[in-house]
């Protein structure tokens, strides 16, 4: 199977998951609190403000966060792949621009599942399972191919992989 149409295939299985009324509902609820990063930005201004012993980790993995998603928005001006359109099933919500490579969600959420899992041990727990939900609820509203969020998915990793010794405090050596 090529992978343009393993790509159409997977889309359509995942986006069918979206039927039942429930998945729907937490699949917008986690597109609308990703939207632009929001919130993973909100966690890491939240994280700062409460532990105040790592306020500067907390702040550094934010921004390496909002980098990550500006990365991925300029991505997307270059490469301007259009949105899925499947002929029988509507996306389940409204998107903020046309393009869809990489997606922005999973961009910003893998730089978070990086970023504030290096920081607390709660993070590596919690966090990584939020942010797959988080790059899964793409498919099922039906505005992302699986390889949109696959690439968004590596871009956020690197970001905050390649940004994590200084997000520490410690000098980053590129």
């Amino acid at each position: 199977m090529r992978t343009i149409e393993a790509d159409h295939r997977l889309l359509s299985a995942m986006r069918d998951c979206g039927g039942d009324p429930r998945i729907a509902a937490a699949a917008r609820a986690l597109s609308w609190s990703g939207e632009h990063g929001a919130l993973w930005l909100a966690a890491g201004l939240t994280g700062a403000a409460l532990d105040r012993e790592r306020r500067g980790p907390w702040l550094r993995g934010t921004a390496l966060i909002g980098a990550a998603h500006l990365a991925s928005m300029g991505i997307k001006r270059l490469v301007r792949r259009p949105r899925p359109q499947l002929p029988a099933q509507q996306p389940l919500v409204k998107t903020a621009g046309r393009h869809s490579f990489p997606s922005s969600h999973a961009t910003s959420a893998a730089a978070a599942a990086v970023a504030f899992g290096a920081l607390r041990p709660a993070g590596r727990h919690v966090v990584p399972p939020l942010a797959a939900m988080m790059c899964v609820s793409r498919l099922v509203v039906g505005v992302h191919y699986p390889s949109d969020v696959a690439a968004g998915a590596l871009l956020g990793g690197l970001t905050a992989g390649v940004g994590a010794q200084w997000m520490k405090g410690g000098v980053a050596h590129v």
